[in-house]
């Protein structure tokens, strides 16, 4: 191989013009015609005994030629890019300049070549830190919903249907005295101010007891699927069958040794805040890297090739994908329920892949220009660390990941932490984010 020249003909573009010598052609040409040679039917011969030469003169001397490209290209390429030291983030699109076994061949490979980006500021960032409060509030808000976690349902009959009760009914719905499909249900459970039903109905359920015959009037939303109902009135016949509500256990120490490792109420509640405040904290110092790592995109310069955000998107559908796997489902079913398809999912998407390619692209880039560097033996610890948690041997981790790519991972978590100990803490950025979303 011999790479004729190399020139950046755009932004992120390289254009390699690779000269094959006729000699390495013609193995390459011998051995795509050893590949092939037992699906050809040429007459007079047996089904792959025909000579190359024979089928050369019966389809042509190119006969073999993209075959043979096809398999020495590879190695051709890499070689290619050893010498140059691009870096690719898409497939080469090449083309045949020329080939011919007397002359060899000439191939044209345009690569879409990393971006060479900046990031204008990253040390002495303001950002809002706000941990919030866990007040007995908030800590009575948890015990609520432990008790809920553990309630009884019981049938309800000396009193009316509440907010929150499990009411079974019977009910039918009329449009100016006409029953009108897909308004009709019988022993339909329904749990009341869940907002299954059209806004209205539930709550006029409230109030009526057991056994009661009742109607209500309701108006259907006016973006309601049925058109034929929508923004109209309606009458519903209703029969109240049967209340259920939550009984909620006390909130004792016996229930606490129920649902916890503690004893008492008291040790219950003092772990119960030490969780609490410390999700506070975390959730603080994710809102702060968040809001630095925002301003780090803003500052990012440079252009990025479209083929890096696709190649994001793909990513994250397949990683979907996988997910729904987890659950039995296939993304065409996923599809088939929500009405979307592919594009609208890659729509949704686009916005986050965006953000996730050019933040890596600004980290890697603070790490080139910190000199920002990783010690083997943190390299080695991480991928114990890996193994460890994956049940796994470390051998297996390095044929799993590419030790590159990890180590490279590390560097990138160096640059974060760096941007992160440099910032400064600002809340009133904070009341001005909340100012600004309101508007």
């Amino acid at each position: 191989m011999s790479l004729k020249s190399s020139n950046k003909v755009a932004v992120n573009t390289t254009e390699l013009i690779i000269e094959i010598s006729a000699e390495d052609f013609n193995k390459a040409v011998l051995n795509a015609y050893k590949k092939e040679k037992n699906q050809i039917q040429i007459k007079g011969f047996r089904k792959g005994k025909a000579p190359m030469a024979v089928i050369e003169r019966y389809y042509g001397e190119e006969v073999f030629f993209d075959t043979a490209l096809n398999d020495i290209l590879p190695d051709e390429m890499a070689a290619a890019l050893e010498e140059t030291k691009l870096e690719l983030v898409d497939r080469p699109q090449v083309e045949i300049v020329s080939a011919s076994k007397a002359e060899g061949a000439v191939l044209k490979a345009t690569c879409t070549t990393k971006p060479e980006v900046s990031v204008s500021e990253y040390k002495g960032l303001k950002a809002p830190k706000v941990i919030d409060a866990v007040t007995d509030e908030v800590i009575n808000e948890q015990i609520e919903a432990a008790r809920k976690r553990q309630a009884r349902i019981v049938t309800v009959e000396d009193r009316a249907a509440q907010l929150d009760d499990e009411v079974v009914i019977d009910f039918e719905g009329f449009k100016d005295g006409v029953a009108f499909d897909g308004g009709k249900g019988t022993d339909f459970p329904l749990t009341l101010g869940s907002g299954q039903f059209i806004p209205g109905f539930e709550d006029q359920v409230v109030g009526h007891k057991t056994g009661e015959d009742f109607e209500i009037e309701v108006t259907f939303p006016e973006d309601y699927q049925m058109k034929d109902l929508a923004g109209q009135k309606a009458t519903f016949k209703i029969t109240l069958k049967e209340i259920k509500a939550q009984e909620l256990p006390e909130f004792d120490d016996e229930f606490v040794k129920d649902v916890s490792e503690f004893e008492t109420v008291a040790e219950y509640k003092e772990d119960l805040r030490k969780k609490l405040e410390e999700n506070a904290t975390q959730k603080a110092d994710a809102q702060f890297e968040n809001y630095l790592f925002e301003q780090i995109i803003k500052n990012l310069e440079g252009e990025i090739p479209e083929c890096m955000y696709d190649q994001r998107v793909e990513r994250e559908i397949s990683e979907f994908e996988a997910r729904l796997a987890q659950n039995q489902m296939t993304l065409d079913l996923y599809f088939q329920y929500t009405g979307m398809d592919r594009d609208d999912l890659k729509a949704t998407y686009r916005d986050r892949a965006e953000n996730e390619v050019k933040l890596r692209l600004a980290l890697e880039s603070i790490v080139a220009k910190e000199g920002l560097t990783v010690e083997d033996s943190e390299v080695e610890e991480g991928l114990a660390k890996l193994a460890e948690n994956n049940h796994i041997s470390v051998d297996d981790v390095k044929r799993f990941i590419s030790v590159d790519d990890y180590k490279m991972d590390l560097l990138v978590s160096k640059a974060a932490d760096l941007i992160k100990e440099s910032a400064v803490v600002d809340n009133s950025l904070a009341e001005k984010k909340e100012e600004e979303a309101a508007e």
